[in-house]
């Protein structure tokens, strides 16, 4: 009886948790092409993506391969068929109101050397958290799909302590493409997988009846 209380209380607590603890990878797909990223994550007008509270500056374009019918000039990106980039650097600013801790990363093409900056402010505000450097290697060894310039993608991050909630792109505007950029580990890469509050309340109820049925052969 004891083990199947403990199970219960598990679930309730689960269900209260705030899934920003989970790592968010955003990879611009479904934005159309040379569109504005903006509130695309943050509750956006339909189609928009999941509802992150993230939000981007208007300047913050998306950009779709050209072997994909966009006008990308590159090749090679994470995850196919769209990427991320900014026209204007002194207006590159990323908010995640809500915060996010443990790492920041991404994947990125570059044609030239830029800093990316992690503020524990909106709007690039308050302490800085983490910087992350960034090398012209747009066209480095480059190998598989031939059709784009920018085709070196390379994996960078940066762990931290204390909670983000902004990122500053500046010094990238239209040399610099992004790609699976993700907040909560310093590894660019899969989300986690966090349970639906649906799941996690048919868990509990079946754990609930296991209870009962438990209780009605002890009485």
């Amino acid at each position: 009886m004891t083990l199947v209380r403990s199970l219960i209380a598990l679930v309730v607590l689960a269900v209260a948790m705030p899934a920003s603890g989970a790592v968010i990878v955003l990879d611009f797909e479904g934005i159309p092409n040379q569109a504005p990223v903006a509130d695309f994550y943050n509750g956006g007008p339909p189609p928009g993506g999941t509802n992150y509270g993230i939000e981007f500056s208007d300047a913050t374009l998306a950009l779709i391969d050209a072997d994909a019918g966009g006008d990308g000039n590159f090749a090679n990106e994470p995850s196919p068929n769209t990427i991320m980039f900014f026209l204007d650097a002194n207006n590159a600013i990323l908010n995640f109101a809500a915060g996010f801790d443990t790492g920041f990363s991404f994947f990125y093409t570059s044609a030239t050397a830029a800093t990316v900056t992690v503020y524990e402010g909106v709007g690039a505000t308050g302490n800085v958290l983490g910087t992350l450097d960034l090398v012209a290697q747009f066209n480095d060894n480059c190998v598989g799909d031939p059709s784009g310039s920018f085709c070196n993608w390379t994996p960078v991050g940066v762990s931290f302590a204390g909670t983000a909630r902004s990122i500053d792109f500046g010094g990238t505007a239209n040399f610099t493409g992004f790609d699976d950029i993700t907040f909560g580990s310093a590894s660019p890469g899969q989300p986690t997988a966090v349970p639906e509050p649906a799941t996690l309340l048919t868990f509990g109820a079946g754990l609930a009846a296991l209870a009962r049925k438990y209780r009605r052969k002890r009485g």
